[in-house]
């Protein structure tokens, strides 16, 4: 039998990788203290098996076969009998702190802790348990069930063998795990926050509309989606969050969020799970 995967966090990085777990036939059990976000979370995966149904990369059996291996549950103990454990919580330090040092308690001794923060420092979570040689960042890109990326992040304790351990899980799902180092922001957000960034001090001066950024982005870079369109997509309070792990980590005023992004998130502009962020969505 497959090793027991448990998820903290049922919101749009959790479920996914719930989705992508429970898919390569590992037993999954998503946990958040909340029953709703559980169950939004849970129809969020049955909505995307269905269309990877309606284009023939799943056949029915698959999709019914990755929802039998899901379990859903309101409280942090149902991780007891797991080999990996990761944490995918809002991009918030307090809130991570805390959940690993409950899991540290609960966990199996032999259990892996890993997070899949985009920014915050593995080596500090890590310091939260008594096991930081088995806590690792396991950073996957959203959409988690298309993407093939897997930021793999030792912290300074992480041991050889949780990282070969973790690596080859992602692997196992399909994924392409790329091994990077502890620093603010890792690769991914420290190249794509500035960027993000510097296209909002473009809306905030008047250099160009939304719009324009992002079709100069599109056209002239071969970026799939704009900048501003992506910082929608993640949600512009977790790009602050970022931005501000790497301004306080890195003591670079080049990482300040711009005035404009922290005004659109004091308004809840927060992007497409709002409604409104750089562009409008129905």
């Amino acid at each position: 039998m497959a090793e027991r995967i448990a998820v903290v966090g049922a919101g749009q990085m959790g479920n996914g990788i719930a989705h992508v777990f429970a898919h390569a036939s590992f037993p999954v059990t998503m946990i958040d203290v909340s029953q709703d976000a559980l169950n939004r979370g849970k129809a969020t995966i049955e909505k995307n098996l269905d269309r990877q149904l309606k284009k023939g990369t799943i056949d029915q059996a698959a999709k019914d076969a990755t929802l039998s291996g899901l379990t859903l549950a309101t409280d942090l103990s149902a991780a007891r009998e797991a080999s990996l454990i990761i944490e995918a919580a809002t991009e918030n330090v307090a809130l991570k702190y805390k959940i690993f040092a409950d899991l540290d308690k609960i966990a199996k001794p032999d259990a892996i802790l890993a997070t899949n923060t985009s920014s915050i420092s593995i080596t500090e979570i890590a310091a939260q348990t008594g096991r930081p040689e088995k806590v690792v960042g396991m950073h996957f890109m959203n959409p988690v069930p298309v993407m093939q990326l897997v930021e793999i992040i030792r912290g300074l304790a992480t041991s050889d063998e949780t990282t070969a351990t973790v690596v080859g899980l992602a692997t196992r799902l399909g994924k392409t795990p790329v091994e990077v180092n502890d620093y603010p922001g890792f690769v991914a957000n420290r190249i794509l926050m500035p960027m993000i960034n510097e296209a909002v001090y473009c809306v905030m001066e008047g250099v160009g509309t939304p719009e324009a950024i992002d079709t100069v982005m599109k056209l002239g870079m071969n970026h799939p989606m704009g900048p501003l369109t992506l910082a929608d997509f993640i949600g512009l309070d977790t790009c602050v969050a970022i931005l501000e792990v790497m301004h306080k980590g890195l003591g670079d005023p080049k990482y300040r969020p711009c005035p404009l992004l922290r005004k659109y998130v004091a308004a809840g502009w927060l992007g497409r799970k709002s409604g409104r962020g750089f562009y409008k969505y129905a």
